[in-house]
């Protein structure tokens, strides 16, 4: 499918900021963050913030902007509609826990896990989105969910040891937390390439029309590419799509890296933090761009077979 900027930033955006304040409602009761009010308006400013502008950038893929609130009204059996739901909900427990954090000095456990329970269930909804969608078979895997909560959490995370780190000394417990996430969410998204690179099509064209063996089209249903074949049949380059997967890789391993000088406490653990998290950011949008580029839609059967057979656009 073409991958559209909007849905990219709103994936990624939004899981990160979900997966902060998730990590705020659970640990923050615990009391094994900083207490400080300067430090809990700034975990829940970037988070909201994050999960805001995340939501308002899903809005431009939309033909008619204006008419997004209409997401709300099918949630007994759209997943897109309970992620609407889900992610206007989050807001009040999430705000609720920020007001008594920073206004009252208080951290209510319960408040605390309603707030991640919110956070976590609108990225589960996210990731149910595409998990869902039968006429693409890469996504249509249950992996296609833990992968989107294991990298909001990570994301999430990485965000966390910044925000400690401009504060003071980082506990020897967080950058450890940030490698497990970013371990399990590189090797549960290494499985799903594998998994996904073995699910193609469902049928073929000869298959599709009833014909036996092997055939091709003589002439195409349209002069030119159309709606349809650039948004469902944008096709990506095997060798580029090994060579991004490679780079997406490397960034998740040197992120994981730059978490080591917090380990050993050196000096500006500030800029290691921010470093891994600008590294790791990059590496999250290389993977949330393949995510899109090389899923295949079935519709690209009635033009020819697989996208690089209908001679879609896409890398070389």
């Amino acid at each position: 499918m073409h991958p559209a900027y909007s849905v990219i930033l709103f994936t990624t955006m939004s899981g990160a900021g979900y997966g902060l304040l998730a990590l705020l409602g659970l640990l923050g009761p615990a009391g094994v963050l900083p207490t400080g009010t300067g430090f809990a308006a700034a975990g829940f400013l970037l988070a909201g913030g994050l999960v805001t502008v995340g939501l308002l950038a899903s809005t431009f893929h939309l033909g008619q902007p204006r008419r997004a609130w209409r997401a709300f009204s099918q949630w007994r059996s759209s997943w897109l509609s309970r992620e609407a739901v889900l992610a206007a909900l989050a807001y009040l427990p999430g705000t609720l826990f920020a007001g008594a954090w920073i206004g009252l000095g208080l951290r209510p456990a319960w408040l605390g896990a309603l707030t991640a329970a919110t956070a976590l269930a609108t990225v589960v909804s996210t990731g149910m989105i595409y998990g869902s969608l039968k006429t693409i078979p890469r996504w249509h895997h249950w992996l296609t969910t833990p992968v989107y909560l294991l990298l909001g959490l990570a994301s999430g995370a990485l965000l966390l040891s910044m925000l400690v780190a401009f504060q003071g000394p980082v506990p020897a417990w967080l950058p450890l937390l940030v490698l497990v996430l970013l371990l399990l969410g590189a090797g549960a998204k290494l499985a799903w390439w594998r998994a996904a690179d073995g699910l193609g099509l469902p049928a073929t064209a000869a298959s599709a029309t009833g014909l036996s063996g092997p055939i091709s089209t003589l002439d195409p249903p349209h002069t030119q590419l159309n709606f349809v074949q650039r948004e469902m049949g944008y096709a990506v380059g095997r060798r580029h799509a090994r060579r991004l997967r490679q780079l997406a890789g490397l960034g998740a391993g040197l992120a994981g890296l730059l978490m080591l000088p917090l380990l050993a406490g050196w000096p500006a653990l500030w800029a290691w933090a921010l470093g891994a998290l600008l590294v790791a950011w990059g590496a999250l949008l290389v993977e949330r761009w393949l995510f899109f580029a090389e899923a295949e839609h079935v519709v690209v059967l009635y033009y020819g077979g697989s996208t690089q057979e209908a001679g879609c656009r896409g890398g070389g």
